[in-house]
């Protein structure tokens, strides 16, 4: 049977629609960034970056309009203003694109264990093909130029352990145990995404133009902020250390390289993305205190998320994703 023939799915139709929107918005980000890095080795790997979605952003199109559907306007050249002065170090850029295709690559395999349709899971099979080698690039280049910032190292034990007591779930009450290797997991994922969305934020709200934007960007680095603190205490506790901040790799620039319509929509992506590694945290998290910091973390993104939707539909910069059709108006048409 020719699978191809089948329409897409309402899940399919949404995953390729989701990665257009989000894929335009980082490339715009990569583009800019690729126009002020200096060292060469990292300019290669954007430059891989902005072609290798580029042939994305052409299949998704044709997939998309195959079925019938608008392509999405999604981000263009009219929110990017390139020849502005410099707002990121090379450092801060090549630790932006590893984080961003650690979202990609999340993405992709999202969408590939959706989709039916071999031509689609055919592409996303591409996409995260592509996804890997740019990782292994990233990590290459942050390996070279000593900027790559490892987890916790563990010693070994001598035989395999059980657990032996019920204080075992205990992080509050001071009658639990140092951080298992399975929670350093989420943790350290956590506090390298936060750490990126807190530098973003300072960078964000010194160049947004308007006053609505700058406030909430301000608001969104102290819940940024307040979450890389409350992460860092329990490692600290247990003498681990904590990953490096990025905000020195900000200049002072307040000249805008994008639109505040793309400010606010990247925002608002790295908060709702970040809720999938939270949850994460929280479902494998055997200490208390772990789980109340979790359960908070989400509590305060979705706030957070909460005044990004009202400024964004106030401005009208959200765009609808397809619906499904409302069957009581069709009838009322008749």
């Amino acid at each position: 049977m020719d699978t191809e023939k089948f329409k897409l799915t309402s899940s399919e139709i949404g995953s390729l629609w989701g990665e257009y929107v989000n894929g335009t918005a980082i490339d715009l980000v990569m583009k800019y960034m690729y126009s002020t890095i200096e060292d060469e080795a990292i300019k290669a790997v954007f430059n891989d970056a902005i072609k290798t979605f580029e042939k994305q952003k052409k299949q998704m199109i044709t997939f998309i309009e195959n079925e019938g559907f608008p392509v999405p306007i999604g981000f263009n050249e009219s929110d990017l203003y390139l020849g502005k002065q410099r707002l990121f170090s090379d450092a801060f850029c090549l630790n932006y694109l590893h984080v961003m295709t650690l979202h990609g690559l999340l993405g992709h395999i999202t969408a590939f264990s959706i989709s039916v349709r071999k031509d689609l899971r055919d592409f996303y099979d591409s996409c995260d093909h592509d996804g890997k080698k740019m990782y292994h690039q990233t990590i290459e280049q942050l390996l070279n130029k000593g900027l790559f910032q490892r987890d916790p190292l563990f010693y070994a034990y001598e035989h395999p352990q059980f657990i032996s007591s019920h204080d075992f779930k205990d992080g509050i009450f001071g009658k639990g145990r140092t951080l298992t290797a399975t929670e350093i997991i989420s943790i350290s994922l956590n506090l390298k995404k936060s750490i990126i969305a807190k530098t973003l934020s300072i960078a964000f709200s010194q160049v947004a133009e308007s006053k609505e934007v700058r406030e909430f960007l301000s608001e969104s680095e102290k819940t940024a902020d307040g979450q890389i603190k409350a992460l860092a205490k329990i490692l600290q506790a247990d003498n681990l250390p904590v990953p490096k901040s990025l905000e020195t790799e900000v200049t002072i620039s307040t000249d805008s390289p994008f639109s505040d319509k793309l400010l606010m929509y990247h925002m608002g992506f790295l908060f709702q993305a970040a809720q999938t590694y939270h949850g994460a945290g929280l479902a494998t998290s055997m200490r208390t205190d772990l789980v109340t910091t979790y359960e908070a973390t989400i509590i305060q993104n979705l706030l957070v998320t909460k005044k990004w939707f009202d400024i964004m539909v106030n401005n009208k910069w959200l765009e609808q994703p397809p619906l499904a059709p409302n069957r009581s108006e069709i009838a009322q048409k008749k």
